[in-house]
C-alpha cells in the first residue's frame, strides 16, 4: 500500500446517472491539472445501478491500473466505504489521517466550484504517517 499524497498520476473515475455531470467536470479538472484519468462510466444520465460502477473502480484500484479513485453519485453515499467529502476539512482529514484512496462526492449536493476545491484539497494533502500509519497497517492485516 502506498502511503504518500498523490504519488500516482492516474485517477480512476466512476459514477452513476445522478453523478454523471459532476464526473465529467472532475475528469476535465483532472486533465487541466495534467493528471491522467480512467473513465469507467457511466456515459450518460440514463438510469444505472451504482454498485456496478463502484465495483469497476475497486477492481481497477486492486489491479493497480490506477493510483486513486473518485466516485460520484447523487448523494455521495453508498458507492463504497470511502471518504465522503462535502468540505475542505473532511477532504484534508481523509488524506492526512486515513490515507483514503477513494474520494466520494455527491452530484446533487455540491456545486462545481466547491467540488473542484474539495478535489484539489484531497489530491494535494499528504498522508501524515506516524500514529496513523500503525492504524492503517492494522487494517491491512
Amino acid at each position: 500500500m502506498k502511503y504518500n499524497s498523490c504519488s500516482g498520476t492516474k485517477v480512476a473515475l466512476a459514477s452513476d446517472h445522478a453523478g454523471f455531470q459532476l464526473k465529467e467536470l472532475v475528469k476535465s479538472h483532472l486533465n487541466s491539472r495534467g493528471l491522467q484519468s480512467v473513465d469507467l462510466g457511466t456515459d450518460s444520465e440514463k438510469s444505472v445501478d451504482y454498485p456496478n460502477f463502484a465495483h469497476k473502480l475497486a477492481e481497477t484500484l486492486i489491479k493497480g491500473e490506477a493510483d486513486l479513485g473518485v466516485l460520484v453519485c447523487g448523494s455521495g453515499l453508498g458507492m463504497l466505504r470511502a471518504a465522503l467529502c462535502h468540505d475542505h476539512f473532511t477532504a484534508s482529514a481523509s488524506r492526512r489521517h486515513n490515507n483514503a484512496n477513494v474520494l466520494v462526492m455527491g452530484g446533487r449536493v455540491l456545486g462545481p466550484d466547491l467540488a473542484k476545491e474539495i478535489l484539489d484539497t484531497w489530491l494535494d494533502t499528504p498522508f501524515e504517517g506516524g500514529r496513523h500509519l500503525a492504524r492503517l497497517e492494522k487494517i491491512d492485516r
